[in-house]
């Protein structure tokens, strides 16, 4: 395998509105360190793929009004690898973009796909695996997503039944996708669990630049056609023109609808490393180490607590002492200037915080 025709695409564009109040329109949750580790969640995931790819391989997609913040935080990052979305329009009119680019960079290029809020536990094992996906994409005209032992019947997740359902973990090797199911409810993720079958789909992917064109182009035409012309104009004086005119017309649609579930060379590599999404409030709940006995997290020095279970209680000031009586699985979030009390569980929380789009709310958003 030729390393300089490895490539990362790290996605990088989303508002974080599921971390309000602590993610903000302006700074949203990539550009924050969410889980103490000293770094932010754009950094930890730009130098875990510097083991695995050349610096100048390496690509991040944001949006527009990210740049500077973008650049502020990586300024090792070449500007010329930085793609910039001027809407947001999920992830398949980002992928579209950065693929059309590599392409035109080099024709045989191989892509590894990764957000910009995963934790992993093990960064040497996380390497290693990228490497040998690498090499199985480079023999195999696939499409394959890493695929992560579900804990729980999470229904913030896709789920891909494999081949060979567990035996395939235990081999360590990749193998066909059976089924590719976007997010199930409850009842049927727990039943996915209980086959033994299904595995997380961890949102990483990794596939030759020229397959996943292809696979784009037979299965989201309402995408690619928009990026008819490409070859002339990326790349010259009217790129930003013709993306913002692709992106005006772009359907709000991700590559696992689009793509993944209906592609008929989906695979699925089953990865042993540790993993975490950090996508919301209860995932980070769940990440988090160190609850007290009745399931609690809290991250300030001081906690009075009475009658409280599985409570997340955040502060940015540490010295704050936090004082709860009588809640059971809320969440208690507090900034400089809003402070959330809520149900934990997603559900409740997307809908509770859907009022912050009134013209009342603004400045808070």
């Amino acid at each position: 395998m030729n390393i300089n025709n490895c490539y990362c695409v790290i996605m990088a564009g989303g508002s974080g509105t599921r971390f309000w109040p602590v993610s903000r329109s302006y700074k949203p949750k990539q550009f924050l360190d969410m889980d103490a580790s000293g770094k932010t969640f754009i950094q930890q995931t730009y130098e875990r793929f510097l083991r695995v790819v050349p610096k100048e391989n390496l690509i991040v997609v944001t949006a527009l009004r990210y740049r500077d913040i973008l650049m502020e935080q990586l300024p090792d990052l070449d500007p010329e690898n930085i793609l910039l979305e001027p809407y947001s329009r999920s992830t398949a009119p980002c992928i579209a973009y950065a693929t059309y680019k590599l392409l035109q960079r080099n024709p045989d290029a191989n892509i590894v796909v990764t957000p910009s809020d995963h934790v992993i536990d093990n960064e040497e094992l996380f390497a290693e695996t990228i490497r040998k996906a690498f090499e199985y994409v480079e023999e195999n005209d696939v499409l394959m997503t890493l695929g992560v032992v579900p804990t729980r019947p999470d229904t913030n997740y896709g789920y891909v039944q494999a081949a060979g359902g567990r035996q395939a973990y235990e081999s360590g090797r990749p193998t066909a996708v059976k089924t590719f199911t976007e997010k199930p409810d409850k009842d049927m993720a727990s039943l996915f669990i209980s086959t033994g079958e299904f595995f997380w789909n961890a949102g990483i992917f990794v596939w030759k630049a020229s397959t996943i064109k292809s696979e784009m182009e037979r299965h989201l035409p309402e995408v690619t056609d928009l990026f008819m012309g490409w070859e002339m104009a990326l790349g010259s004086k009217i790129e930003n023109e013709f993306i913002a005119r692709a992106f005006t017309d772009c359907p709000n649609i991700s590559i696992d609808y689009g793509v993944m579930e209906k592609t008929d060379r989906a695979w699925i590599y089953p990865v042993k490393f540790g993993w975490s999404d950090i996508g919301t409030w209860e995932s980070l709940y769940n990440y988090m180490p160190g609850k007290d006995e009745d399931g609690n997290a809290v991250t300030t020095e001081k906690a009075m607590l009475e009658d409280v279970h599985n409570v997340l209680a955040l502060s940015k000031n540490k010295q704050k002492l936090i004082a709860i009586k009588g809640l059971e699985n809320f969440l208690v979030i507090d900034t400089e200037d809003a402070l959330v009390i809520c149900p934990k569980d997603d559900k409740s929380f997307k809908d509770f915080i859907a009022g912050i789009g009134m013209p009342d709310y603004e400045k808070y958003r």
